[in-house]
């Protein structure tokens, strides 16, 4: 592990354990997927809007997200992505969305493995935008391992 991760870890537990507590999810995997879609919060989205998921911006506004957008523009396209108040707001709608749309992947989500397994092979990853479900699955795995020994360690 490396100071990067026991960094994010310590700024983003709070946020994990609020979203687990209030949509009945592990903290251990919201907090795992936000390290791997925010590049252990490193991204610009993390950095510059508080998304840790890379929620795009599609559907309405709700009790965590406002409705503030951050354009991405690539050579290849620009989308809208969700900008959030806060950290903890970005952990929330995203514990929500997994609740409401994922239901398979939230009913095993206080098993690591069976998780990553649901939420790999589910609509949440795009094979269109280059994505390789297995390789999702794996590092899912192999981060939340890493987020417990830093949880632990704290």
């Amino acid at each position: 592990m490396t100071a990067k991760q026991i960094q994010f870890v310590k700024a983003s537990l709070p946020a994990a354990i609020a979203a687990g507590a209030a949509f009945n999810m592990n903290p251990s995997v919201i907090l795992a997927q936000a390290a791997f879609e925010s590049g252990w919060g490193t991204s610009n989205l993390a950095t510059g809007s508080n998304n840790f998921f890379g929620l795009t911006a599609y559907g309405c506004s709700n009790q965590y997200w406002h409705g503030g957008k951050t354009q991405v523009k690539t050579t290849a396209y620009s989308l809208d992505f969700r900008r959030y108040d806060t950290r903890e707001n970005s952990f929330l709608d995203f514990a929500r969305l997994i609740r409401n749309n994922y239901r398979s992947a939230w009913q095993v989500s206080k098993d690591p493995e069976a998780y990553a397994r649901e939420i790999a092979y589910s609509p949440y990853i795009s094979e269109l935008n280059g994505d390789d479900r297995e390789t999702y699955r794996r590092s899912l795995v192999q981060i939340e391992q890493t987020v417990k020994a830093i949880v632990e360690m704290m």
